[in-house]
C-alpha cells in the first residue's frame, strides 16, 4: 500500500490520518493517433500524480492522490467514434461534490492535475471559489511544466513525440510499433489571430487530422520519456510540497 494514494489505502490508515492537499488527476479517453491507447491521457495523469505524490510525501508533504477522472471535455471530437466526451457543465458538477466531501473533512487544499488540453478548470474554480471561501482550488497542466524543447525535437499537441515517449516509457505493451503512426500532419486555421494566439476557436477534430493525432511521433524513444518523466514529477512534486505546507493565511508574497 502507497499511503498517499487512495485507490490503495484502506479504512484502517485513512480514519486516523491526516492531509493537507488532495490532488485528482484528470484525464480523457480520445484518439491518440494509430498507435496509441485511449486512455493515453489518463495513463499520465495516473502515473504522473503517483510519482509526483511519492516524491512529495517522502519530503513529508501530507498529500492524497484521489483517483483520476477519465473523462474530458471532446467537444471537438464529436464525431470521433468513441471519444468520450464529459461536458464543463458535467465537470463542475464533479468538482463541486468531490470540493463538498474534502471541505468536510478538513480537506481544504485541492490541486487538479490536468492531463488534457480540451479541458480548462479556470471558470470552474472561480464559481466554486464562491461557494467554499475557505477552500484552496489550483489546477495545473503538467505537459506545460517543463519546456519541451530540453528533450524532443518536435514539440508534441497530440500523440506527437513527448506523448508516445511516454507511453512507451510508461506502458510499452500498449504502444504500437512507430511505422503504424502516422506523421501527425494537421492543418492550422486560416485566421492570423487565431495562429497568433491571442483569439481561440475550437477545432473540429476531423477537419484538422486524418489520424487523429497532431505533431510527429516518429522520433520518440522511451529514454527521452523517462527524462521527461522524471523532470515533470520532480517540478510537479515541489508544487505538491508547497501547496501542503504553505499555511492558508500565507499564500502571497
Amino acid at each position: 500500500m502507497r499511503p498517499y494514494i487512495l485507490a490503495e489505502s484502506n479504512w484502517k490508515y485513512i480514519k486516523d490520518a491526516s492531509f493537507e492537499v488532495a490532488v485528482l488527476p484528470w484525464g480523457a479517453c480520445e484518439a491518440h493517433n494509430y498507435h496509441l491507447p485511449y486512455a493515453t491521457d489518463i495513463i499520465e495523469s495516473e502515473h504522473i500524480a503517483a510519482e509526483a505524490g511519492r516524491l512529495a510525501w517522502e519530503q513529508g508533504a501530507k498529500v492524497i492522490v484521489l483517483p483520476a477522472i477519465p473523462f474530458g471535455v471532446n467537444t471537438g471530437q464529436f464525431d470521433v467514434k468513441l471519444d468520450i466526451n464529459m461536458n464543463p457543465s458535467t465537470q463542475l458538477a464533479v468538482l463541486r461534490d468531490v470540493l463538498d466531501v474534502l471541505n468536510r473533512q478538513d480537506i481544504h487544499k485541492l490541486i487538479i492535475l490536468n492531463s488534457h488540453g480540451g479541458n480548462d478548470f479556470k471558470s470552474m474554480i472561480r464559481e466554486l471559489g464562491l461557494q467554499f471561501p475557505n477552500m484552496f482550488l489550483t489546477t495545473c497542466n503538467w505537459f506545460q511544466a517543463i519546456d519541451q524543447k530540453q528533450f524532443f525535437e518536435h514539440k508534441d499537441d497530440h500523440a506527437g513525440e513527448m506523448e508516445t515517449s511516454l507511453l512507451l516509457y510508461l506502458r510499452p505493451d500498449l504502444v504500437l510499433p512507430l511505422a503504424e503512426a502516422s506523421d501527425g500532419a494537421a492543418k492550422k486555421f486560416r485566421f492570423t489571430a487565431i495562429r497568433e494566439g491571442w483569439a481561440w476557436a475550437e477545432r473540429k477534430w476531423t477537419q484538422v487530422t486524418a489520424s487523429t493525432g497532431v505533431g510527429d511521433p516518429r522520433k520518440a524513444s522511451r529514454e527521452k520519456g523517462e527524462r521527461f518523466f522524471k523532470a515533470v514529477t520532480e517540478k510537479v512534486s515541489q508544487f505538491i510540497t508547497e501547496v501542503a505546507e504553505t499555511k492558508p493565511g500565507d499564500f502571497y508574497m
